[in-house]
């Protein structure tokens, strides 16, 4: 922008001066926080330059990796464009409901009129929302450049090619993790400032943290979007290029010849390296703002004398989760010897030792945390309850990356079951396929439900009681639990970047001509690269179903707040409830089959664009021609922002639509808070359909996958042969599944909860 250097960092240091100032005038907790994000923002910058410093190898490498840089730029910024103009039309609405509804009654005490509120919340909303889209454009700007690094990397060993893939994905979540933290941080320290939280005739600062719930809002609806923009692109691609390519015409994968390719590549950017840290910041600044909602209230209920400490507990998790996550990161040592072979080590059990390794030091972080926050003279050992609580949330995050990577991995035997079904026709792998995928969500439901009981049992028996002596800690304590499932999220997104990343490496080796043994190491990168891909989405899974069940606690707490009226259950009994019920798992279903429809459209677009071509141009398989790789990628790009609209409309206007209408029913029949009762039961629906059809997409998806990878190692007849023919077909059945429709219902199910929690005075 022409701006000078030295003024630019006279205007960032200034910048960072005045945030520590109004976090030194606001906690010393909130201080310790920027200072670990700071630093860790500064080990962020160090990957980068170790990752830049390495070479691009051969021109040829080059020129296809700066092809996929400008597709991917060009889509993110058409892509983003377009969010950005409904999230400001959404704001305005925020604004219009703010401003016309009643106050509370401690925003009332506190002077807060609804002007106020009006801007507070949108303020929120479009910080969420800027920093959501700065997370998946971080995403993807390193994941453009350390492709061809990689690909470069592993035409001397398999271990430095593993070490730049996992060092650009380290870079890439810290970033992310940060920004959630820090976005988060500001904007409390902001409010607490600006309106004099805690001074005589002020705001408390146990009812700080509901006026953050804008921000979880915008974040969520950003990375619902961008996951369902980047999915249908991504995956209309690969089934594009797959169908023909492969199929048809019997060229291996990331062929140069096939049209489809350069887009299918751009895809792997976009859809899983710029949503998914959209997502994952998405996720953590729920699990926050919900943690330090519950926070409040509790420590509100039990007369804590400094509730500080409960509510701004979930920001020093995460911020040690940086620190404990740059640790398994520099973990992963590489090696530049010509002679490392990739049979010698397994890429995953590297990732694993690194994951291992984070999880130690953060069972030691977390309860460091617990002892320094929680302790209280009310109840001196609720810390080591809490601590607990925290245990259970990492046990249950280790169980959920161990659960998925048994069914997608193939060297685990399910996946090997389904390869063996790809023998006997197109057919049987489908209907293997989908088994396995409905078999795989009985283990993680089980261990979300002991993960919850157990962490809602440790918070009860905390020894924490209200006035009245009733026992107030269960729901904080399911709390603790979600941050510890979270207090690893650096590093496991860092192994959901290394995927795109190796897959993106794979096709510039393919598609440069590299010799036969580079493509063996890429690929077997990529091969690990789908398991985590996979593994990291089981663990969003089981983190959203986690922070819904707390936003939904979350709005039961507002909309008594609101009407004054104790609203503590919901009783499906109630037909107008039960109908609220069932229309939260229809909406799973329908948006569910929207977003494969939207790939299904879109690829048979691609397919056509591909068969064209060939036909046109038969010099094409004989290297005489040159695909017009261009054609394609606008083809995706313009048809994923068209489809993305309908399923993302049909997410954000059904519970204010539901909730209206129900609301005026209620006032027709008598029936006081019918439209908050029909919302909360249709989300609670939404919650438990949305949770077990993600997990049958996205294992059933990664398994057909690696299936076919199995097949690819030379097993059951190898590439071209039938059973590999039958493989990518379930592969391309389960694109859709895995990385459009099932990451999107995640976000869906944490969208539709802040949606509620943002909304509730529309449904009183």
């Amino acid at each position: 922008m022409g701006i000078n250097v030295r003024v630019l960092f006279f205007l960032l240091l200034l910048g960072v001066g005045a945030i520590f100032y109004v976090g030194i005038r606001t906690s010393p907790i909130i201080v310790f926080v920027l200072s670990v994000c700071t630093i860790s923002l500064f080990f962020a910058v160090y990957l980068t330059k170790w990752v830049l410093a390495k070479d691009e190898g051969p021109p040829e490498m080059a020129e296809i990796s700066d092809a996929i840089r400008d597709g991917a730029e060009g889509f993110f910024r058409t892509q983003y464009g377009t969010i950005s103009k409904m999230a400001m039309f959404l704001s305005l609405v925020i604004f219009s409901i703010y401003f016309f509804r009643s106050t509370t009654p401690q925003q009332e005490a506190s002077g807060l009129g609804r002007s106020a509120c009006a801007y507070v919340t949108v303020a929120a909303f479009l910080l969420g929302a800027l920093c959501s889209g700065i997370a998946g454009y971080v995403g993807m700007w390193v994941s453009v450049r350390a492709n061809v690094r990689v690909s470069s990397a592993a035409r001397r060993s398999a271990r430095e090619a593993l070490q730049i893939a996992v060092r650009a994905g380290g870079f890439s979540a810290i970033v992310v993790v940060g920004m959630a933290v820090v976005g988060v941080a500001i904007l409390y320290a902001t409010f607490y400032v600006w309106l004099g939280v805690d001074s005589p005739n002020a705001m408390k600062v146990t009812d700080l943290p509901l006026l953050l719930v804008g921000y979880g809002f915008g974040a969520s609806f950003v990375a619902l979007f961008a996951q369902l923009g980047g999915g249908i692109y991504t995956k209309a691609a690969d089934v594009g290029a797959d169908l023909v390519g492969k199929v048809e015409q019997g060229i291996p994968e990331d062929d140069p010849r096939n049209p489809a390719v350069i887009a299918d590549l751009v895809g792997d950017n976009v859809g899983d390296c710029a949503a998914r840290g959209a997502d994952l910041f998405e996720s953590i600044a729920a699990e926050i703002i919900s943690a330090m909602i519950l926070g409040g209230t509790m420590a509100q209920r039990c007369k804590i004398e400094d509730p500080t400490g409960f509510i701004l507990f979930p920001l020093v998790v995460h911020s040690f989760d940086l620190v404990v996550s740059s640790i398994g990161i520099i973990s992963i040592r590489g090696t530049r010897e010509s002679g490392v072979k990739i049979g010698i080590e397994d890429p995953m059990a590297i990732l694993q030792k690194g994951y291992s390794v984070t999880i130690f030091f953060a069972v030691l972080a977390f309860g460091l945390s617990t002892r320094w926050l929680l302790y209280t003279e009310q109840a001196p050992s609720a810390w080591l309850n809490f601590a607990l609580c925290g245990l259970v949330g990492i046990i249950t995050a280790y169980a959920f990356v161990w659960i998925t990577k048994y069914y997608t991995d193939y060297k685990h035997e399910p996946v090997r079951l389904l390869a063996m079904s790809s023998s006997t026709g197109h057919g049987t792998n489908i209907i293997a396929g989908i088994s396995l995928g409905l078999e795989s969500t009985a283990l993680p439901v089980l261990v979300i439900s002991i993960a919850i009981i157990s962490a809602f049992w440790l918070g009860h028996t905390s020894g924490l009681l209200d006035e009245s002596g009733n026992p107030t800690g269960g729901l904080f304590g399911t709390a603790v639990a979600t941050m510890g499932m979270l207090s690893t999220a650096a590093y496991v997104l860092t192994m959901d970047m290394f995927g795109p990343i190796a897959d993106n490496a794979g096709g510039i080796v393919e598609m440069s001509q590299q010799p036969e043994s580079v493509r063996e190491i890429t690929d077997v990168l990529d091969a690990v690269g789908n398991t985590t891909k996979a593994t990291t989405k089981g663990f969003a899974i089981g983190s959203a179903a986690l922070a819904s069940f707390l936003l939904f606690s979350a709005y039961m707490d507002e909309v008594a707040s609101f009407a004054q009226i104790p609203f503590k259950q919901v009783d499906i009994a109630i037909p107008e409830v039960f109908v609220g019920g069932l229309l939260g798992s229809m909406l799973i279903f329908v948006f569910s089959a929207w977003a494969c429809a939207a790939v299904g459209r879109t690829a048979q677009e691609v397919v056509n664009e591909v068969r064209r071509q060939f036909i046109e141009r038969p010099g094409i398989m004989e290297y005489k021609e040159k695909p017009d790789y261009g054609r394609c990628v606008a083809i995706v790009a313009s048809a994923s922002l068209q489809e993305m609209i309908k399923p993302g409309a049909l997410a954000i206007v059904s519970p204010i639509l539901i909730g209206f209408l129900f609301r005026v029913l209620g006032n027709v029949t008598d029936q006081p808070l019918l439209g908050a009762k029909v919302v909360a039961s249709m989300l609670m629906f939404a919650t438990v359909a949305g949770i077990l059809m993600a997990l049958f997409l996205n294992t059933a998806g990664g398994a057909w996958d690696n299936a076919k990878k199995f097949i690819e190692t030379g097993a059951l007849g190898g590439k071209g042969s039938d059973p590999h023919k039958a493989a990518v077909t379930g592969d391309t059945v389960g694109d859709p599944f895995k990385d459009t429709a099932g990451p999107s219902l995640h976000v869906l199910i944490k969208m539709l909860a802040t949606i509620t929690l943002v909304m509730a005075p529309v449904f009183l």
